[in-house]
């Protein structure tokens, strides 16, 4: 299989959006990802994974903390922003959760402390121990072959 092929097979998982944010220096950085899951209840951990690549590997190695802030659908223009799809007009204002930035009205935040680090394929894992989380109402955008989505309920199916 080649390359476009895996990537496409991994897009019929439908996921949502997220928003890593890490700061280092009084500076704060934000990048877009869908790869996120809970890993334990006790301890509380979670695991994200960063491209080999990505400058936020190395933000995030500096920090020893990050956030990862579920986006509303109401926050598409957030996940370009943050994507680099779309440009900034002008400088992103970040809340805090702890010692972590946060997105405003993200409807999950969760400021981590880096637990872990796992080097795999050209990715590298970090288990992140939750110390501080905040949840709000509304629905959550959605990545699918490509593109953004919503959620819709869907009947039950009588037996």
């Amino acid at each position: 299989m080649d390359d476009r092929q895996f990537r496409n097979a991994m897009g019929k998982f439908a996921t949502g959006v997220n928003v890593i944010a890490a700061e280092v220096e009084g500076e704060v950085y934000g990048m877009t990802a869908n790869a996120f899951m809970s890993v334990s209840l006790d301890p509380k951990l979670i695991v994200i994974s960063i491209g080999d690549q990505a400058k936020m590997l190395d933000r995030i190695r500096q920090s020893g903390r990050f956030s990862v802030n579920v986006l509303s659908c109401e926050q598409q223009e957030e996940s370009m922003r943050f994507a680099g799809q779309k440009e900034f007009e002008d400088q992103f204002e970040f809340d805090r959760l702890g010692e972590a930035p946060v997105i405003k009205d993200a409807l999950c935040q969760l400021s981590c402390e880096v637990y872990n680090e796992h080097t795999e394929g050209d990715h590298v894992l970090f288990i992140g121990k939750v110390n501080d989380l905040v949840l709000k109402e509304g629905e959550p955008l959605i990545f699918n072959c490509g593109k953004y989505r919503r959620l819709e309920a869907l009947e039950a199916v009588a037996k």
